[in-house]
């Protein structure tokens, strides 16, 4: 007879895990050795290291610091954001391209909403690697490359698990929109094809998103959905936030542009109600 096939056995069984520790996994409460200088320890919030293929989603307020570290190179982050108080309002892939003019992602790039106030910022990017026009892979894409493509089964895919993520703060499936792929990018090319920037990349890249609203932030970590790999390759995710101010009006990333400093003080506005 299995261990656990009565109460009383499983019970004793789930107890003795007690205690276990894996790298993919929350730390409770969060540690961290690298912070930032100047970071107290105890102004750290989330501490998280994502394993291949799955996902975590946290509400986190304005101000706060989000630093993603590609672990071993292969990561892919696919990031949805809402804001916390009224999640109609997410994240707008065409709009932070648009009226920013520009396509690729990096250090001083607003992550607009669909009502044109900033949700975050890159304030740090040593990957320099991401993509706004792809979106994430889905159960059909996953099924016709890799042979299957369940949210249960070998080969997640990164829309369900975006899903999942979202479903942790009430949120349903026609909720998750599209998202921007961070750690793996594309390139447009003059004729218009689109090639991928996969990697595997050096350990270690990181950069540090600053939250402008509160803001609840989604992610995956599934191969981007134009790997052109035969085989399913993802790395670990580590992921750690920390509080910090809120954004000052001096701020040399809000005022680098026209276009941002009208969509920080439409934040302004909405937080003055």
């Amino acid at each position: 007879m299995s261990q656990t096939a009565d109460p009383k056995a499983a019970r004793e069984h789930a107890r003795a895990q007690g205690g276990t520790r894996v790298e993919t996994m929350p730390i409770l409460p969060p540690v961290a050795d690298d912070l930032p200088e100047g970071v107290p320890a105890d102004d750290l919030l989330w501490e998280e290291t994502v394993a291949p293929g799955g996902y975590t989603s946290r509400r986190i307020a304005r101000g706060t610091r989000l630093r993603l570290i590609d672990k071993a190179g292969d990561a892919c982050a696919s990031l949805n954001i809402f804001n916390a108080e009224m999640p109609t309002e997410r994240l707008n892939v065409a709009d932070t391209v648009k009226v920013q003019w520009n396509a690729y992602l990096g250090v001083g790039k607003l992550l607009l909403s669909d009502m044109g106030r900033v949700l975050m910022s890159i304030t740090a990017d040593d990957a320099e690697t991401h993509d706004a026009f792809c979106g994430t892979s889905n159960a059909v894409t996953n099924a016709a490359k890799y042979g299957e493509g369940r949210n249960s089964g070998e080969y997640p895919n990164g829309r369900d698990r975006l899903i999942l993520g979202a479903a942790k703060h009430g949120l349903t499936r026609r909720d998750v929109h599209p998202c921007i792929n961070l750690f793996k990018g594309t390139k447009i090319e003059a004729d218009g094809a689109i090639t991928p920037i996969i990697g595997p990349f050096a350990p270690g890249r990181s950069m540090i998103l600053r939250a402008e609203m509160d803001v609840i932030v989604v992610l995956a970590n599934c191969p981007h959905v134009r790997d052109p790999r035969a085989a399913w390759h993802s790395t670990p995710l580590r992921v750690t936030a920390w509080r910090g101010p809120v954004t000052p009006e001096q701020d040399t990333l809000r005022n680098a542009t026209p276009e941002g400093q009208r969509a920080f003080l439409n934040v302004e506005d909405y937080y003055r109600r």
